[in-house]
């Protein structure tokens, strides 16, 4: 963090340190910055954190900080992890918005409501597999003008920045559009694209028939030419306790895979998906209207993710013949974060008494 991140909040009654032990605190337990503060004997008013950290992060200097995290994003690559022939999944995830001011709606998504609102801070991360390392390489804020094939572009030169280059591509439905497909086609990056299926009986509807899974070539309303897989599924209905016929549409860019083959390689896209389930536990509470702010904290939950995944593959190995066997149980997520926790404790302990206005002498009996 004090390598690549350039936030600075020296001032009477903190430090830069200080503060980042204090961020590193609040994002290890999943608590907000008033929380880590009164827990900390009083070392910095959270007040006073709030507004130093407001002035250090300030809006116009996003792209700067988006460069910034995505270097400390990148810092705890592997030295063994291989930079070519890696599989790469792209997706965004979206942070709810309560606030009604039109200078802070320009920074915002509308979507579908959700969570009590319909605008959203939105964030797109990419996200490298490599045997049991997962790291999230790559992230970058998505505003409001932002299309998915700029997020695309972007995040894939991010990437090739660090020299990562990807061998496939995950996307979920919601790339799943012409302008993308040819992108990826006249790039030759190829990809695996989730088709959505919609509409009652034409379009791709009209191809989920037969007795099993099967590809073909399909042309898109926008004139799109590309390869379809089309994969019949069985999934358990948690109604009728049975298992119902459903089928699922990709689209393969470059690829002359199977379907079972299709099935089974898109399941690791959802690898992305476990970061953001993640996130959540260790994602800093705050109701702050600065995007930046926003974004940081973001930034620095996955950050300790990555931090997480290296120390597990570094640490966690059995040596023996061959392929190194990871042991994820000496090194769970929890266990890193409360780690982490008693280690910022040792400079800044929890009080362990409170003040009261009756002697706890007079009333226990």
């Amino acid at each position: 963090m004090e390598t690549h991140l350039s936030v600075r909040t020296e001032g009477y009654s903190s430090s830069t340190e200080q503060t980042f032990n204090l961020l590193l605190k609040a994002v290890a337990e999943g608590s907000s910055l008033e929380a880590v503060c009164a827990d900390s004997c009083g070392v910095v008013a959270s007040n006073t954190l709030r507004e130093q950290l407001n002035r250090a992060l300030a809006v116009a200097d996003l792209q700067q900080q988006e460069a910034e995290m995505n270097a400390s994003l990148a810092a705890p690559l592997p030295a063994g992890m291989p930079r070519g022939g890696l599989e790469v999944a792209i997706d965004t995830h979206d942070e709810p918005f309560y606030g009604k001011t039109p200078e802070l709606l320009t920074y915002t998504r509308k979507g579908q409501a959700k969570a009590g609102t319909t605008h959203f801070f939105r964030i797109a991360s990419a996200y490298v597999i490599w045997r049991e390392v997962r790291l999230t390489l790559a992230l970058t804020y998505v505003l409001p003008a932002d299309d998915l094939l700029s997020v695309v572009k972007l995040l894939l030169a991010r990437l090739a920045h660090v020299g990562i280059h990807a061998s496939v591509l995950y996307l979920d439905k919601g790339f799943c559009s012409g302008e993308i497909i040819r992108y990826l086609q006249h790039t030759g990056q190829a990809a695996l694209l989730a088709c959505p299926i919609r509409g009652k009986s034409g379009g791709i509807r009209a191809l989920c028939r037969g007795r099993g899974s099967y590809c073909t070539d399909y042309t898109f309303t926008d004139g799109t030419v590309a390869r379809l897989a089309l994969v019949d599924t069985r999934v358990h209905d948690p109604k009728t306790k049975r298992k119902q016929r459903k089928w699922l549409a990709f689209v393969l860019v470059l690829l002359d895979w199977t379907p079972r083959q299709v099935y089974t390689r898109y399941r690791r896209r959802f690898g992305v998906e476990c970061s953001y389930r993640g996130l959540r536990q260790v994602k800093v509470l705050t109701n702050s209207r600065n995007p930046a702010l926003r974004f940081f904290l973001l930034g620095l939950g996955l950050l300790m993710q990555n931090v997480w995944v290296l120390a597990r593959w570094l640490f966690t190995r059995r040596p023996g013949k061959g392929r190194h066997k990871l042991i994820p149980s000496l090194l769970r997520f929890h266990h890193f974060r409360k780690l982490l926790v008693r280690a910022v404790e040792r400079f800044y302990p929890p009080p362990l008494a409170v003040s009261v206005f009756v002697s706890p002498q007079s009333v226990i009996h």
